[in-house]
């Protein structure tokens, strides 16, 4: 009998804890058996795909900057996806404020619901309001500031402070080629060594990961109900505009302005590409987490997309920290629709700002689940709108963070293989199968 391939578990794993979710819900079954017997071996998997995130983004960055060679091909590959970073990020907040415009999904919303959304969610709100808040308090300098870790082994022990991580990590390489080759063997040895045993640590938790996602899911589904599974339909329901709208850019993303990416820079079919890249996805979409999935991410591009190690060590850390195409768009689509919910206009040169203010919020969010919504209160602030109305999004937005981060890191492949391509670093394996 043929061995079930990773993706294909994954998604049975997925279905059975959607099914149990909405089985729990119907038949009444106790929340709290779910959330204190199965959701903890999601959380288990999860924390154990973020416990080798940081070190993998240390060892593979190092490793893939010292590989490059000289200064000369780092500034060029550095300088070209950084642009395509920006370019697709700015790409994507325009189509989800074509979208939020054209269909108006705040228009949508009925009085009724927006006062029980807004009670409902205003303490959540104003803890999200409160973070930001912090981030705001610094200088205009502030986030450069912030790349630069006053102690690098605190920032390696936070998962949010990973962009400290990606910049010490950078500049270990950049030193690493500027002295002597002989010198520098045994730290590209130690860390070549350290990647490849981060590798064999992510297969074993791989063995696992179909039931992590049972477990995910079916916890998701359960403490979205709550005690009053009727009161969670209608919120969300009543959101549904939104959330299509939200759910329509993304997949704009992943089906139109990723394949164009791909034909015009690459020999790969955006068929061959999906089917790569499917366990991740998947996962991306359980996890809700582009660090914690980059493992699996960095090992499909290399194995199943013929992108070069040198490339994937290189592009795809410094994707899952900073860019987050999924997430801009949908920063661009909430401020939008609160702004339509609670009737008000916004000019050309505020969603024009929008569009400024969430490429920038996206790459200052960390790959973690629902940093998106923390950056988002920035964007309100700058256009001024009532940073309250988060309350009015809050219900889907655990479902649209698992979509927006499967965007997210199939943005970050994407780029990689364009990289690649252009650097003539590709190559096309003759064994797509899984």
């Amino acid at each position: 009998m043929k061995k079930l391939p990773l993706h294909t578990k994954i998604l049975i794993g997925l279905v059975l804890g959607l099914a149990f979710g909405i089985a729990s819900i119907q038949l009444g079954w106790s929340a709290e058996f779910t959330v204190n017997y199965i959701k903890p071996i999601g959380t288990i998997f999860v924390k154990s795909l973020k416990m080798i995130a940081v070190p993998l983004i240390l060892a593979s960055l190092i490793i893939g900057v010292a590989n490059i060679g000289d200064i000369s091909k780092l500034s060029r590959m550095g300088g070209k996806t950084l642009m395509i970073f920006l370019i697709t990020t700015v790409i994507s907040t325009s189509i989800g404020l074509v979208l939020v415009n054209t269909f108006k999904p705040g228009k949508q919303l009925p009085l009724e619901t927006r006062e029980n959304l807004m009670s409902l969610y205003n303490s959540t709100a104003a803890d999200k309001a409160n973070v930001a808040a912090g981030i705001k308090s610094g200088t205009p300098l502030q986030p450069l500031i912030d790349i630069v870790p006053e102690n690098i082994i605190a920032a390696a022990t936070d998962n949010s402070a990973m962009l400290q991580v990606v910049f010490f990590a950078i500049i270990v390489g950049i030193a690493l080629l500027q002295i002597p080759k002989k010198k520098g063997e045994t730290v590209v040895k130690f860390f070549d060594g350290l990647n490849d045993v981060i590798i064999k640590l992510v297969e074993y938790i791989m063995i696992i990961a179909p039931y992590g996602v049972f477990a995910l899911i079916a916890s998701l589904i359960v403490e979205i109900a709550g005690d009053d599974p009727q009161k969670a339909w209608e919120l969300l329901t009543a959101l549904l505009w939104y959330s299509l709208t939200v759910i329509g850019g993304l997949f704009v993303m992943m089906l139109v302005v990723y394949p164009i990416m791909l034909k015009f820079f690459s020999k790969i079919k955006f068929l061959d590409f999906f089917k790569g890249m499917r366990p991740a996805m998947l996962l991306g979409f359980s996890t809700s987490s582009s660090s914690a999935t980059l493992p699996v991410t960095m090992e499909l591009v290399e194995k199943k997309l013929g992108v070069s190690e040198e490339v994937s060590s290189f592009v795809l850390p410094l994707g899952a920290t900073i860019n987050m195409n999924g997430t801009s768009l949908y920063q661009g689509v909430a401020a939008i629709f609160i702004a339509q919910a609670l009737g008000l206009d916004l000019s050309i040169g505020s969603q024009i700002m929008i569009v400024l203010t969430a490429t920038l919020a996206a790459v200052g969010s960390a790959g973690v689940p629902g940093a998106g919504m923390v950056m988002l209160v920035i964007v309100l602030e700058s256009v001024g709108i009532p940073t309250a109305g988060i309350a009015l999004i809050v219900a889907p937005d655990r479902i649209l963070d698992m979509v927006r981060t499967m965007v997210n890191l199939t943005g970050d492949a994407a780029v990689a293989v364009v990289v690649a391509a252009t650097e003539g670093e590709l190559t096309h394996p003759k064994d797509l199968e899984d």
